[in-house]
């Protein structure tokens, strides 16, 4: 699954800015623009300050969709619903370090359900916690946002965890995916620092042209800045 250090990024809109009440058509004209997958924030109004939606969601985008579905779980506990989100058709399933008291039995449940599992960190948790459950994971995503709410400022400061994360995974099957603030402006620092999935959402939701969104982020990221840990 590792993209490695490629030029080639995969791109993640998130539905968490789309229109929902044109949710089908939505899906389509990121997938028709170059998106490889598609990221759904479920939120509770707990663990972080806002509430978004549920399994019933996922399971409509899985219905209007042939993209990856990664779900986003910003949910306090998250092990009771995990088999709910992955019945509903999550391909990737990620939980916050933050949020899971026995994080190596939650990533281990979660690919036992059949789906892939991922860790997310914040913006103030250190690389070092995830360290001894590498083997456990398809997927680490750095926040360089604080979760619970889209439209947020990209938080520079988390570059040299980012850097710290690739060279903690580097020969392992795992993706390195970043979720807040990311743009066209933005982009190309998290791939230098060593990011291979980036999650968008106004900066392509928030536009008319998705094409021309994704174009731009793709062809910022295919030349990164050189970030320094």
């Amino acid at each position: 699954m590792s993209e490695g250090r490629s030029r080639h990024v995969i791109i993640a809109p998130s539905i968490l800015s789309a229109d929902f009440t044109r949710l089908s058509a939505e899906l389509a004209d990121v997938a028709a623009a170059g998106a490889e997958w598609v990221h759904v924030d479920v939120m509770d109004g707990h663990f972080v300050p806002n509430i978004t939606l549920g399994p019933l969601i996922v399971a409509a985008v899985r219905r209007c969709t042939d993209r990856v579905v990664d779900v986003h779980l910003m949910i306090e506990p998250a092990d009771p619903y995990l088999a709910d989100f992955v019945r509903a058709g999550a391909d990737i399933v990620t939980v916050h370090v933050e949020a899971c008291r026995h994080l190596d039995r939650t990533l281990a449940a979660i690919r036992e359900l059949g789906a892939k599992a991922g860790v997310a960190l914040n913006p103030a948790t250190p690389a070092s916690t995830i360290r001894h459950v590498l083997d456990r994971v398809d997927l680490i995503l750095a926040m360089t946002v604080n979760p619970g709410f889209g439209g947020q400022s990209y938080l520079s400061s988390v570059e040299p965890k980012i850097a710290e994360l690739r060279s903690m995974i580097d020969g392992r099957q795992i993706y390195l995916e970043v979720d807040g603030g990311i743009s066209s402006t933005t982009v190309g620092r998290v791939v230098g620092a060593g990011a291979n999935v980036v999650v968008a959402g106004s900066a392509i939701f928030g536009v008319e042209d998705r094409s021309a969104a994704i174009n731009s982020i793709r062809t910022s990221a295919a030349t990164p800045p050189n970030v320094s840990t």
